[in-house]
């Protein structure tokens, strides 16, 4: 494992792609929405519409490919494969983090997907701290470079925290958010990056202004386990404090839920979610779209182009199903089907005020 900035994106895609670091013990809570069968939908499956709008882009399901990577020659095939893939399918594409750019300008390369994905919703990315100590007009250069549609800042205290050299000092990211937000032309989202947004977080961001969010939720990928594996044998005291924060977070679904009764516009439900049923279940919760990340990169992996396109045929085909068997015949409805929710969910819900 390395120190240095590619390094470290090339240890997070071979940790992702090869090895576990999905939470341990704790889920997404995405498994305690129970949908409602209805035996009599009155629907064909070819009328059932999947189709969405997002920040003024129409796709053709509620599908985000959720950003993984950049800032590495292996980044920008991953990159332009998916992105590619987005385009076919009329999905959502987002980036990697972005700070690559910042510090090596000759790996903006691996960010451009733009000549693969002409019309694809494409969504930027840069860390809280980095927007913190940046202009607007530098973001604002940052987006313009890979011709995004939106921005996303993300958070991710506990992934620094036990990232041997990570950011240690969080103060300003919701004042630069709410800045940018403010000044920017396009749409920008508040993103976690695997510990969730619960309502403290959620109040905060809608209190300055913030309209979007990707939840980013624990129960899937632990990117504090990432850092963890990363700090083992070279920081004994980070890999212990991960070892303990591995499973640390607000679930996918309750993050969904409590962002959904914020008030968010936009609301992208990341973490975990890895079938159509997942993104089904979002959706009820009050999700604009579901985004789907590390099970797409295993996938692409594991089987190249074609491996990620049966991967998402099978997410599209259950989604549509799942459709089908509430009475949904579009997104909208779908929003509005019946549902059971368990009892740590609810009591998640209920708690949280």
């Amino acid at each position: 494992m390395t120190n240095d900035l590619r390094g470290r994106k090339a240890d997070h895609l071979q940790l992702c792609a090869e090895e576990d670091v999905g939470f341990r013990d704790a889920t997404t809570l995405l498994e305690q929405v129970r949908l409602v069968h209805d035996a009599l939908p009155e629907l064909s499956v070819d009328e059932i519409d999947l189709g969405v709008r997002l920040f003024g882009k129409r796709l053709r399901a509620p599908i985000v490919i959720a950003s993984m990577t950049g800032g590495t020659e292996q980044a920008r095939e991953i990159n332009r494969s998916l992105a590619r893939i987005a385009e076919e399918r009329g999905y959502g594409f987002g980036l990697g983090s972005q700070r690559a750019m910042m510090t090596r300008p000759g790996s903006t390369s691996t960010f451009r997907v733009r000549d693969v994905a002409p019309t694809t919703l494409v969504l930027s990315n840069v860390g809280g701290v980095q927007a913190a100590r940046s202009s607007t007009a530098e973001i604002a250069a940052l987006v313009a470079e890979v011709g995004a549609d939106a921005l996303c800042v993300h958070l991710n205290p506990a992934m620094e925290l036990v990232q041997p050299e990570g950011d240690r000092d969080f103060r300003g990211v919701l004042a630069a958010i709410a800045r940018l937000s403010n000044e920017l032309e396009i749409p920008v989202l508040a993103k976690e990056t695997g510990c969730g947004i619960g309502l403290a977080a959620a109040r905060k961001l809608r209190s300055a202004g913030v309209r979007h969010v990707d939840v980013s939720g624990a129960g899937g990928t632990s990117w504090v386990g990432v850092e963890t594996r990363r700090a083992q044998g070279r920081d004994e005291s980070k890999r212990a404090l991960g070892e303990a924060l591995w499973d640390w977070g607000v679930p996918t679904a309750v993050s969904t839920a409590l962002c959904a009764r914020a008030g968010f516009s936009t609301i992208i439900a990341t973490g975990g979610v890895a079938t159509g049923m997942d993104v089904a279940r979002t959706i009820v919760l009050g999700a604009s779209a579901g985004g789907i990340a590390r099970p797409v990169l295993r996938a692409l992996h594991e089987g190249g182009d074609e491996g990620a396109r049966r991967f998402l045929d099978g997410v599209e085909a259950e989604l549509r199903a799942v459709m089908l068997l509430v009475g949904a015949r579009d997104v909208a409805a779908l929003r509005e089907a019946p549902r059971v929710l368990g009892g740590e969910l609810r009591a998640w819900l209920e708690q949280s005020t």
